[in-house]
């Protein structure tokens, strides 16, 4: 079991949107939220798993609930945002979690395929961060966002075209907004995590000589765990990180340093 980085009472008082929290990375996130005494509010698709989600929070003394959402209809984020802040009074985290993605040829990536993507990783990452981030505006109190990328929005990334100019998008918009948004007391950031043993990920390495080759291509010889990701998560959101800003924290174990298009 990972030791955890910050101790429990850190974000006391704080309320935390975590989108894509149903499941997986975002879960992780919102679980080691919640320990540090925010308050989630997990937002998908699928309101069975964020009710699940919830209720292991909650088991464990955490506070948590959650609210359906599809983050590519931004009449959807407004009331997410709007119900955040109507159950708890204000709005200080936002980790734009929710994504989506499929290996293809670029040659046969419909405009469809597309829009499935981008509409998510991009348009759904600003319909939030601007939903949120006017909320904060408002308030005066600043916040703090966080979104997750991916090192092929710098390297490149074969056969995933339709990702990579999403998150590349979403890099780009952390450092510009980190910038504009400073003088209101928002800090925006980016974590990119490396392969990370979840249960979307476990099927990639299923055949033990394809998770032999990929463990081969990470400098420490090993995939990241979710509490990994979380505890650099929680980093950037508390207030241990107030002089960070605009930055994309990559942690993978030295991956993408070997990384290049033809690899």
């Amino acid at each position: 079991m990972a030791q955890t980085m910050l101790p429990a009472g850190t974000l006391t008082g704080k309320t935390a949107v975590v989108t894509g929290g149903g499941t997986g990375m975002g879960r992780g996130f919102a679980t080691e939220l919640a320990r540090l005494g925010a308050h989630v509010v997990l937002a998908g698709r699928k309101e069975e798993r964020l009710a699940a989600a919830a209720d292991a929070i909650q088991s464990e003394g955490g506070q948590a609930s959650y609210f359906a959402t599809d983050i590519r209809d931004p009449e959807q984020v407004e009331a997410l945002m709007n119900t955040a802040v109507e159950r708890t009074g204000h709005l200080d985290i936002l980790v734009n979690n929710a994504a989506g993605n499929f290996i293809v040829d670029s040659d046969k990536l419909s405009v469809n395929g597309w829009n499935s993507v981008v509409n998510t990783v991009l348009n759904g990452t600003f319909y939030c961060t601007r939903a949120a981030g006017l909320k904060m505006i408002e308030a005066g109190n600043g916040g703090k966002i966080l979104s997750v990328v991916a090192s092929y929005a710098w390297t490149g990334g074969p056969r995933t075209v339709h990702s990579v100019a999403a998150k590349a998008g979403v890099t780009a918009m952390t450092k510009t907004l980190g910038v504009e948004w400073a003088h209101h007391g928002i800090r925006v950031n980016a974590i990119c995590p490396g392969p990370t043993d979840t249960e979307g990920a476990r099927p990639l390495w299923a055949d033990p000589e394809e998770e032999k080759r990929l463990r081969a291509k990470i400098p420490v010889g090993r995939f990241g765990t979710v509490e990994e990701m979380a505890q650099a998560a929680s980093y950037l959101l508390s207030p241990y990180a107030d002089f960070v800003n605009g930055e994309v924290f990559v942690i993978d174990g030295g991956e993408w340093l070997g990384k290049g298009l033809t690899s």
